[in-house]
């Protein structure tokens, strides 16, 4: 039986859930929820996430609705290898700790902006908050000057997470990539990835553009 995904292209998380379910092929039917019509307030939505948030994954009667739980879950559930997602300790942590970076720093960050210029009307972006983002961006740099990719010298699921995150920051800050050269060029890579091709290129689209309305920029 299928599992069922319950997304929003736009949303970040919401895409790197269906990145993961893509790269470890995952028996997923997605089904879209339109906040803008309040879905993720309906009685059968709250039911599975009491949170209304994107994404939720319902596995029988196992739900899950955080993204990188869901990464975290399918790796270990679907993955081949654990290259994606070592099982060694030590490997683990470092993965691990950068899917909590990217929860409470990337996206953080990000939400800090796009809820209240998407959700409550806010028309600007403060000097704090791009501040703050660019201090990410070096973060993310500094990850990428110890190994090739954001965890490991291969691609983990940590990559994914942060990809949907930062490709999402760069319609609200630009990234200098004289500055930030090693973001630049994992921002590259990752963008070739067939699994960001089919479900981070479109979706984020749609994000930049909200924000371009919703800012009137």
């Amino acid at each position: 039986m299928s599992l069922m995904l319950y997304k929003l292209n736009a949303s970040p998380p919401a895409r790197t859930a269906m990145m993961v379910c893509e790269l470890f092929k995952v028996p997923v039917k997605m089904v879209d929820v339109n906040l803008s019509k309040g879905e993720h307030f309906s009685p059968e939505y709250l039911k599975r996430n009491p949170l209304h948030t994107v994404p939720t994954l319902e596995d029988g009667d196992l739900i899950i609705t955080d993204s990188h739980a869901i990464a975290m879950y399918l790796a270990d559930k679907y993955g081949k290898d654990d290259s994606l997602y070592p099982k060694d300790l030590k490997s683990r942590a470092i993965v691990n700790q950068r899917l909590f970076f990217d929860s409470t720093v990337l996206f953080s960050r990000m939400r800090s902006v796009t809820f209240p210029v998407i959700i409550e009307g806010c028309k600007t972006v403060t000097e704090k908050q791009i501040n703050d983002i660019i201090e990410a961006y070096g973060y993310v740099e500094t990850y990428l000057s110890n190994t090739k990719f954001i965890a490991t010298n291969n691609l983990t699921i940590a990559d994914i997470s942060a990809y949907a995150v930062v490709s999402s920051l760069l319609f609200i800050v630009p990234l200098d990539g004289a500055k930030f050269p090693k973001t630049q060029t994992w921002l590259n890579e990752m963008e070739k990835k067939p699994f960001a091709q089919k479900y981070n290129v479109n979706g984020v689209a749609e994000l930049g553009a909200l924000l371009k309305e919703k800012l009137g920029s």
